[in-house]
């Protein structure tokens, strides 16, 4: 077909390219904008993800810390409560050693206690114990008049011990002596036997029962038995 208006025309075929021309730079710069949006989205979750990497690995490690302190903190109370435990049993285990050494002790002592009564069972080594132990009195007291007590089945024997002892004591200290033997408060019979002098006002009392005896016997020499029984102390500087 012919053109009928040539300016119309190239005008128009102007204005398309101009329009064609104009869609591509659109596109273009839209494909740019999409593009580096693409990529900064790309960075942005790059960074976002180092970011949560970072955290998380700092989040762990305080939480790992945590835990190890933790666990050293536990560690640390059961060694403790272990070493509680143990000293608690070694002091059980010691004080069983005690008590079952007390314990061998006092059979000892109650052994010796039985030895005793079979001594006044033999008048004659009962009647030289009793004036043994009559003679100490007086020296321990060294009074112008005391009183002696005993058992009751004793009186004969502990006045014959008077009458003995009574010159040998005026003769060592040069000094009389007045002896009475109470006859209405006697000792148990039950008792060992021995003794017990007392000065005149009755304040004074020297006994020496065999019981008394024994005793103060065991109390001087228990270091000693203790030693020829289990050993010596090594953790023990002094001896009684």
């Amino acid at each position: 077909a012919a053109v009928h208006n040539p300016a119309a025309f190239y005008f128009e075929t102007l204005c398309n390219l101009w329009c064609v021309n104009l869609l591509l730079q659109i596109k273009h710069m839209m494909a740019f904008i999409e593009q580096e949006a693409s990529e900064k989205v790309e960075e942005i979750d790059a960074k976002a993800e180092e970011e949560f990497n970072i955290e998380k690995g700092r989040l762990v490690q305080t939480q790992r810390v945590k835990i190890m302190e933790h666990y050293e903190k536990k560690e640390k109370q059961i060694e403790q409560h272990k070493k509680i435990q143990m000293s608690n049993l070694m002091n059980q285990a010691r004080l069983k050693v005690l008590k079952a050494r007390d314990d061998m002790i006092m059979d000892l002592l109650n052994e010796a206690r039985q030895r005793l009564a079979e001594i006044a069972k033999d008048p004659a080594r009962y009647a030289t114990l009793l004036e043994g132990l009559i003679l100490q009195g007086f020296y321990q007291l060294l009074e112008p008049k005391v009183t002696i007590r005993c058992r009751q089945q004793d009186v004969e024997m502990v006045q014959a011990a008077v009458k003995k002892n009574t010159p040998i004591y005026k003769a060592a200290v040069k000094s009389n002596i007045d002896v009475k033997i109470d006859q209405e408060c006697f000792l148990p019979s039950e008792i060992c036997g021995g003794v017990e002098v007392y000065n005149a006002n009755g304040k004074i009392k020297v006994s020496n029962t065999l019981e008394s005896r024994l005793e103060l016997m065991a109390y001087q020499m228990i270091p000693e038995i203790r030693v020829n029984l289990f050993g010596a102390n090594p953790n023990r500087k002094f001896t009684d």
